[in-house]
């Protein structure tokens, strides 16, 4: 029997790999449409390719799965990080976990899970073609589906003069990693699946204002990121950049409003808590400042470990700066009450617009792409064509920065692999 998986990256790796380990007898085939392979698995993580996470401390799937949580709890049970981390080590890649619980290759190089991945298909014999694209498949592996002869009839006919190059597979996965747009997806749209509209989940924040340019390099470790009015909310580090804001929280926070802010056109209200404490707490730590530092400078000061530069920018953006001098006068003489209720507002909501999205690095994530309600719970088979699959980004599953993305990656074509494998072997 033959697999074709379409996808050089992470989930077709994963999956030919898998199936060729659990049923030797399949001829397996890789198609990736360009001439590089894995190519988002280089990128990844800094170049050093956050392969999965420890999940401590996650009570709710949810957290880390915006979209697909509850698929993924499912499948976890079935591949889990755990798994992740024993397969990797198990085939010659050593892990380390970091405090913040994401986990990488020890070497601290995305090369590693590339070598890896092409040294185990060499090993198994599994054909790797490149610069193959695949738009549509093959009318006689559709015709032979579970479908009915109406829903066939509504998928498009090809030119047949020329070979299709899945003709003759028992079984398709597809591994195309997320899409950008819709327009890539319409065909398998055609064969009677419905299609979340593809839009970008990990972004980066364009924000306004020289003034908080001035601060690049910044970083606070502990806030909350939240788009006021609306549910959405993040905690993590904040790093100011020289065309907004970065860092895990916005990260996370970008998506988990993915959908919203794509709706918006990426124009909305943004504010941050810069102390991760509540109006009341902060009101309390600064009250007993006044009380023991009366005649302390205001800018001398560092509430929360506020970086200094920071904590001078809110000051100023809080108070009268003019009477203040740029925060040099002692707090007694500069803080009315009107003054100190603005300066907790601008800790616990300190309000910005979002201008745009920017590119994370150069990775790309989108939330979108197949319903889960297509894909059978268990095997993630197409509930409309017999023998097709879908792994990975194909899927309506993403997750925040974290190295959940690839976890998502591994369990999916782990399920497949040993889906399709029962079947070869049965």
């Amino acid at each position: 029997m033959k697999t074709a998986v379409v996808g050089g990256g992470a989930a077709g790796f994963f999956t030919a790999i898998n199936l060729k380990e659990m049923c030797p007898q399949m001829e397996v085939t890789i198609f990736e449409r360009s001439h590089r392979l894995l190519q988002k698995v280089k990128v990844s993580g800094g170049g050093r390719c956050n392969c999965t996470n420890t999940f401590e401390n996650i009570g709710d799937l949810s957290q880390v799965y915006p979209r697909g949580h509850r698929l993924m709890k499912r499948l976890l049970k079935g591949f889990s990080h755990h798994d992740a981390y024993r397969w990797f080590e198990a085939h010659g890649v050593p892990l380390t976990i970091q405090p913040d619980h994401c986990v990488f290759p020890a070497a601290q190089d995305s090369q590693a899970i590339i070598d890896c991945f092409l040294q185990h298909a060499r090993r198994l014999k599994i054909t790797i073609q490149t610069d193959v694209r695949i738009d549509h498949l093959p009318e006689d592996f559709v015709n032979t589906s579970t479908e009915t002869s109406s829903q066939s009839e509504a998928v498009p006919s090809h030119n047949t003069s020329a070979a299709h190059p899945l003709s003759g597979y028992d079984f398709i996965v597809l591994a195309m990693g997320g899409q950008p747009k819709l327009q890539p997806l319409q065909w398998i749209s055609a064969l009677g699946h419905e299609i979340a509209p593809p839009v970008p989940s990990l972004f980066t924040f364009a924000v306004s204002g020289e003034a908080l340019h001035e601060l690049m390099g910044t970083v606070v470790e502990d806030t909350v990121a939240f788009i006021p009015g609306t549910r959405f909310r993040a905690n993590g580090a904040v790093l100011i950049t020289h065309w907004g804001m970065s860092g895990p929280a916005i990260l996370k926070l970008s998506s988990y409003s993915a959908r919203y802010l794509a709706e918006n056109n990426y124009h909305a209200p943004l504010a941050i808590n810069w102390t991760n404490h509540n109006e009341e707490e902060v009101r309390q730590h600064l009250h007993n400042l006044l009380l023991r530092y009366p005649q302390k400078q205001i800018s001398s000061l560092h509430p929360f470990d506020l970086p200094s530069r920071l904590w001078i920018f809110l000051v100023q953006k809080a108070l009268d700066t003019d009477s203040l001098q740029k925060g040099n006068a002692p707090l007694c003489t500069a803080v009315s009450k009107k003054l100190f209720n603005r300066l907790v507002n601008i800790l616990t909501a300190d309000n910005y617009t979002i201008a745009s999205r920017t590119l994370f690095k150069d990775e790309f994530v989108t939330c979108g792409g197949v319903a889960l309600s297509e894909v059978d719970a268990v095997t993630l088979e197409s509930r409309h064509v017999r023998g097709l699959y879908f792994a990975g980004e194909m899927l309506d599953i993403d997750g925040i920065t974290g190295g959940f993305n690839f976890q998502a990656a591994w369990t999916t074509g782990y399920t497949i692999a040993q889906a399709i494998a029962e079947r070869g072997n049965g």
